[in-house]
């Protein structure tokens, strides 16, 4: 199964493509989606969605995980991270992806297996989770890969129990 993992935003948009194989997980690919703050928002909500699209279809994820927004002091950047996690999440669904959204908490706990991890430890199991030779870069991209393996493990632990 690939899953997509997305850490949302306007400025950078992380991404992680995961393979997971049994117990296994496998980084196919990670980065992140860029956009000026000199572009209109507009155009950079469109930058976005169609940036989206291409990794969708170039991964052909089954799954989207993405990363639920927790309230920001500045509301205006709240409104508009908003507005490019919707169309991160539409480009999924106009693709037939599943949408799972997980809380930091959430990605944390399973990622690290404890809800108050600092970044850097986060950052550490990813590289060794996906046996990567160094932590990924940008921040965005290791927390979008976080949120596929916070994914995946859920996965996993349903199964294992059979839960739904």
């Amino acid at each position: 199964m690939i899953i997509l993992g997305i850490d949302p935003g306007i400025a950078i948009v992380g991404y992680g493509i995961v393979e997971c194989k049994g117990n296994r997980f496998k980084a196919l690919d990670y980065g992140a989606i860029t956009t000026d703050a000199n572009t209109p928002s507009p155009e950079r909500i469109d930058i976005i969605y169609r940036e989206m699209l291409s990794i969708i279809d170039k991964y052909n994820p089954v799954d989207l995980a993405i990363e639920e927004l927790f309230f920001n002091k500045n509301v205006k950047t709240a409104i508009k991270v908003g507005q490019a996690r919707g169309v991160e999440i539409l480009a999924a669904v106009h693709k037939g992806l599943e949408i799972y959204e997980y809380t930091p908490l959430q990605v944390k706990q399973g990622v690290v297996g404890y809800g108050r991890a600092d970044k850097r430890q986060v950052q550490e199991m990813v590289k060794m989770l996906l046996n990567l030779k160094k932590i990924p870069k940008p921040d965005d991209a290791a927390d979008a890969l976080a949120i596929a393996l916070c994914h995946g493990s859920s996965l996993k632990f349903k199964e294992m129990f059979k839960m739904e």
